[in-house]
């Protein structure tokens, strides 16, 4: 019976698809909830390649995904994944739709997934993923995910013992998932200590002070950001591991990752994400066999194709959209950084229109957990704030450091852009989330290939 529940579910998925075509539907994961209805087990009975990968965590799922999945082709394999980041278990259904037979065979070499964090548990309750990489915790969607360790918390059962985890050394709670298990089904990935390190911890708040296993006092040898870096609990000995697929050397000022101690990657974009995706990236694909020259030779130099970071251009200016995630302020706390980075004088514009494109909120304390005060530097010349929640904005800026000469606030997204326009020609860096995003780019000239 249940056999027959799966391939009715597959002939109405596979149905449903250019259904919604003509009709234009925008759901587009409604061809695997429509066959879940169906058959609750579908994602059980889907034949599946010899490798499947997963990704999972709060942020750097979609590049890390999307570098993996250019590995692994330039290697020759036919890789299926869910590219367009619909990574919820009707998303994965709707993706395995289009990718199998009527027999229920899929057509590639590699299943790679994007998973978020909350339906791991749901996903993986009917397949197991051979390496299941997660890249790291932190505060996320308050109204959506709580606190980390609750997320940690959701993504726990989706793991099983047959599954090889490939984990972020750097992230202490991340790092606890192996915890029990058989470390030869654990490879880690990491950062040594470089120029970009600290000794003391950046941001406004600090989730790495208390040891995962023991509640013990955390200390580090040095952050790379957030709580992220070399860590130990002197309580109870739970310390970073070593890597297995370390960043061995780091230039951020000349853009350049060492490997390993062997291999030198050039960055397209000088961002710590950045480091990490590609260390996740690497770690995983050298798992699967991939070699390391064609690993190089793909990730040097890569730019991103997911419109996480987009070129454009606004009268004189040069721009460059930087996806910030709302309700995430590390992401914010490392874009800042890059701005911070830079030498030449710039201009910025923060844009925080609509808190979320998935459910309705109007809940901001999030703003007050993002470090703004990495502005105050000489060569950020404005600030423009923007959106349905300028005075927000205005208000948490009222509390840094930011010369108040600077900061322009406009709720009006196009009369801002029309004022930029206008005037002045500095490079111009853009702050918002996907929700917020197509927002600015339907006022600008996109450069060629949008990225």
């Amino acid at each position: 019976m249940g056999k027959l529940r799966f391939y009715l579910a597959l002939l109405a998925g596979k149905l449903s698809r250019p259904v919604l075509k003509i009709t234009k539907h925008k759901g587009t994961s409604f061809p695997g909830e429509l066959a879940l209805r169906i058959c609750p087990a579908f994602l059980q009975y889907v034949h599946m390649p010899e490798q499947i990968i997963a990704v999972t965590g709060s942020n750097g799922k979609t590049s890390t995904v999307e570098m993996i999945a250019a590995i692994l082709t330039a290697a020759g394999r036919q890789v299926i994944y869910n590219k367009e980041g619909s990574n919820q278990t009707e998303g994965v259904a709707t993706l395995l739709l289009a990718n199998c037979t009527l027999t229920g065979r899929l057509h590639g070499d590699v299943l790679l997934l994007e998973s978020d964090e909350r339906y791991t548990k749901y996903t993986f309750k009917w397949f197991r993923p051979t390496h299941y990489v997660i890249t790291n915790l932190y505060r996320d969607q308050l109204t959506r995910n709580g606190h980390q360790e609750w997320v940690y918390d959701a993504i726990r059962p989706s793991i099983s013992p047959e599954t090889t985890l490939v984990l972020n050394a750097d992230d202490p709670l991340v790092a606890s998932f192996a915890q029990g298990r058989d470390p030869a089904k654990v490879k880690w990935f990491g950062l040594e200590e470089n120029p970009s390190s600290t000794k003391e911890h950046r941001g406004m708040y600090d989730d790495g002070q208390r040891c995962p296993i023991c509640r013990g006092k955390l200390t580090y040898s040095c952050y790379h950001y957030a709580h992220i870096g070399h860590y130990k609990c002197a309580a109870c000995g739970y310390s970073r591991p070593t890597p297995d697929f370390a960043g061995t050397a780091l230039d951020l000022q000349k853009g350049v990752l060492t490997v390993n101690g062997r291999t030198d990657i050039h960055l397209a974009f000088r961002s710590i994400y950045n480091i990490y995706n590609i260390l996740a990236a690497w770690s995983v694909c050298s798992l699967a066999g991939i070699p390391a020259d064609v690993m190089a030779d793909t990730v040097d130099n890569y730019i991103l194709k997911n419109g996480r970071t987009i070129r454009f251009g606004l009268g004189a200016h040069r721009g460059t959209l930087l996806i910030s995630k709302h309700e995430n302020s590390v992401a914010y706390d490392t874009n800042l950084d890059y701005i911070r980075s830079l030498t030449e004088p710039c201009e910025v514009m923060v844009i925080v229109d609509a808190v979320s494109r998935r459910y309705f909120t109007g809940e901001t304390s999030w703003l007050w957990d993002i470090d703004f005060d990495r502005l105050d530097t000489p060569h950020v010349r404005r600030i423009w704030l923007c959106g349905k929640y300028v005075n927000d904005l205005a208000m948490r800026f009222d509390y840094t450091g930011v010369d108040p000469e600077k900061i322009v606030l406009q709720e009006s997204i196009s009369a801002a852009c029309a004022q930029l326009k206008a005037e002045g020609d500095l490079p111009l860096y853009v702050m918002t989330c996907f929700s917020d995003r197509d927002k600015l780019l339907s006022l600008v000239q996109l450069e060629q290939g949008g990225n």
